[in-house]
């Protein structure tokens, strides 16, 4: 009968390079295994996988996906069974604390005291293992659970690839919203599906990378050329041919430092409507523009109450 391998005794590289060639359900699992190689595997971080952490809130699962989502793993958080025994139950330790967990090929399913508990403990966990963006729903923000989530993540500064909110009249997700208005610089794709309750209006402090808003009745041009974000969506918008107007000689003098594609959708952008530098809806589309110092290069393409301009390339001048 063979010996266990004496896996940590390897040289550091050499070890690193042995979590490196794991899958990433493979890696989980074996974090579990002892505290030992857990700590080693969280030392490994940066030679790890850069993952997405796809978290459904309200189901308490958790999707870890490869950056091209050809791999995934799924973990499961449960309430503690009492004494149900399965035999392939196995007890290990999370974040300091021993936990029955099942496995599967593709899955583990994990059971804790508290839903609370669980959950935070196993995105802890899994924050120190890999190189994290999250990506998550808070559409549904109305419990303790959320809100201690999304705070947490925020709070250790975890880069988000993508963050969907709906501001409906809900206390929970309004001063969601405030508290992380600051903090969304950390956000890759931000997305505002609805706002229904108007006595509450947004106020960003800071920007993501790249906005969508479905229904943006409420973003005003005021928010437009304040935004620095580099795609901006806007659907279900008021903004009128004049708004595009400004929009167009605000860029066109050098403002809006990042944008690479601006979309808007409204019906108040119509071809009977006032000129947008000088020409009509029909007359702007597929022409191409210049900043006024002959820097910057964007096409223009119009529709059925639609506008949008996307950034061509350099123009350097001599």
């Amino acid at each position: 009968m063979s010996s266990p391998f004496p896996l940590l005794r390897l040289p550091r590289l050499v070890l690193f390079d042995v979590f490196k060639s794991l899958s990433i359900g493979e890696k989980i699992k074996l974090s579990l295994c002892s505290k030992k190689i857990s700590i080693q595997i969280n030392n490994a971080r940066l030679y790890s996988q850069k993952v997405i952490v796809d978290l459904d809130i309200l189901s308490r699962k958790i999707e870890v996906c490869s950056e091209n989502s050809k791999e995934r793993f799924y973990i499961f958080n449960s309430p503690d069974i009492g004494t149900y025994i399965d035999p392939d139950m196995q007890q290990c330790q999370i974040e300091g604390r021993t936990v029955s967990v099942i496995s599967s090929p593709k899955r583990i399913k994990t059971f804790w005291k508290t839903n609370r508990e669980g959950y935070l403990s196993v995105i802890r966990h899994l924050l120190k293992m890999f190189q994290c963006k999250i990506s998550t729903n808070i559409s549904y923000f109305n419990s303790d659970l959320s809100q201690q989530t999304i705070s947490m993540l925020f709070d250790l500064q975890v880069e988000f690839k993508k963050l969907t909110v709906s501001l409906k009249e809900s206390e929970y997700q309004n001063l969601l919203f405030n508290q992380i208005s600051n903090k969304l610089g950390l956000v890759e794709d931000l997305i505002i599906t609805s706002i229904f309750n108007t006595d509450f209006i947004p106020v960003f402090t800071s920007w993501p990378q790249n906005i969508t808003i479905t229904r943006s009745h409420w973003f005003t041009l005021e928010y437009l050329l304040a935004c620095t974000c580099t795609t901006i969506i806007l659907e279900w918008s008021h903004l009128e041919n004049e708004d595009l107007d400004e929009i167009l000689k605000n860029w066109k003098a050098g403002g809006f430092l990042n944008l690479k594609n601006l979309r808007v959708e409204s019906q108040r952008i119509t071809n009977n409507g006032a000129t947008i530098l000088g020409m009509s809806l029909s007359e702007l589309d597929g022409k191409d523009i210049q900043t006024n110092d002959g820097s910057k290069k964007a096409a223009i393409n119009t529709g059925y109450q639609m506008f949008q301009m996307f950034l061509q390339k350099l123009i350097y001048s001599r």
